[in-house]
């Protein structure tokens, strides 16, 4: 997170445009608002929109707007998003849920700085900073013919990959901390704090929705102890199915000299001798691995 970070202000001191990619609940809008709010159009608006929420209609009038009579409703003009942003940063979340008809419209409007709002004969200048985000993979998205690839460059000038909660779990006794105060200071109640077999039990749960995730579980467990000491018994609660699946080190280790050995197998196609070079073991030492690991290398021979 600190490299991600260093990325974020290395990348707010100029005004390229920002691919935020991640799962849900990693914490993508935190991130494009932050840039913005170091970036000189800091004291202009910052407008979030999901691409994914609303249908493709809604959608095209809500980023570029429509005049009065444009359609059936359209009983006054309306600004887009890009104009109500002007000067200032607008975020495209979860922009690869975008149709592809309003894709080829956006690409135009990157391309001229220009918007055009639905119903319209007249272009009108824009200066919008534009940031995007996704939780799906786009490359994948361009290969079915879903995803424009000439947009896809114009957005992606810049990638910052947001890691899971899984893969950050050092910052979980952070994170919890942090949510802690906020709730405290929130409610203008005394803080709580977690037993430490408590947070024992959110360090090594399984995270699916990550830190969105992790922020609802402590809400939950502020607002039903009733003591300020919160119990690992009424986090086991919350956890559900969630609770305890990190592995042990010696089973990690374990899964990882598997993985290795089944790899180095797979490159010299079960030719032990070769593999116990790259390995660098003896082959007898070799051998006794690939035993206790339950491998056999006539497996990874080509037939």
């Amino acid at each position: 997170m600190k490299e991600v970070m260093q990325q974020t202000k290395m990348v707010a001191a100029t005004d390229a445009r920002v691919l935020i990619t991640g799962e849900s609940g990693t914490g993508k809008e935190l991130i494009a608002k932050a840039i913005h709010n170091a970036s000189e159009r800091r004291n202009q608006p910052f407008v979030a929109i999901n691409c994914s929420a609303m249908a493709e209609n809604l959608l095209e009038s809500e980023l570029f707007g429509h005049q009065k009579g444009a359609f059936t409703g359209a009983t006054r003009t309306h600004d887009g998003l890009f104009q109500s942003a002007e000067g200032g940063t607008l975020m495209l979340d979860e922009i690869g849920d975008m149709p592809v008809r309003l894709q080829v419209k956006l690409l135009r409007v990157l391309q001229e700085n220009q918007v055009r709002p639905v119903g319209s004969t007249a272009a009108r200048n824009i200066d919008v900073r534009v940031i995007s985000s996704t939780h799906r993979d786009l490359q994948d998205l361009m290969r079915q013919g879903r995803f424009r690839e000439d947009l896809y460059y114009r957005l992606n000038v810049v990638n910052i990959k947001l890691p899971t909660l899984d893969d950050r779990r050092e910052d979980i006794p952070l994170l919890v901390g942090h949510f802690l105060q906020h709730i405290s200071r929130e409610s203008d109640q005394e803080r709580k704090v977690y037993a430490p077999e408590a947070v024992e039990m959110l360090v090594t749960a399984e995270w699916p929705g990550n830190i969105r995730q992790l922020y609802n579980v402590v809400r939950q467990n502020v607002a039903l102890s009733r003591s300020p000491v919160i119990s690992g018994e009424l986090v086991l609660k919350s956890l559900g199915e969630q609770a305890g699946k990190l592995a042990s080190f010696s089973d990690a280790r374990d899964e990882f000299t598997r993985n290795y050995l089944s790899q180095i197998l797979q490159i010299t196609m079960g030719n032990v001798s070769q593999a116990a070079r790259l390995a660098q073991r003896n082959r007898t030492d070799f051998y006794k691995l690939l035993a206790r690991h339950d491998l056999d290398p006539g497996v990874f021979k080509t037939r």
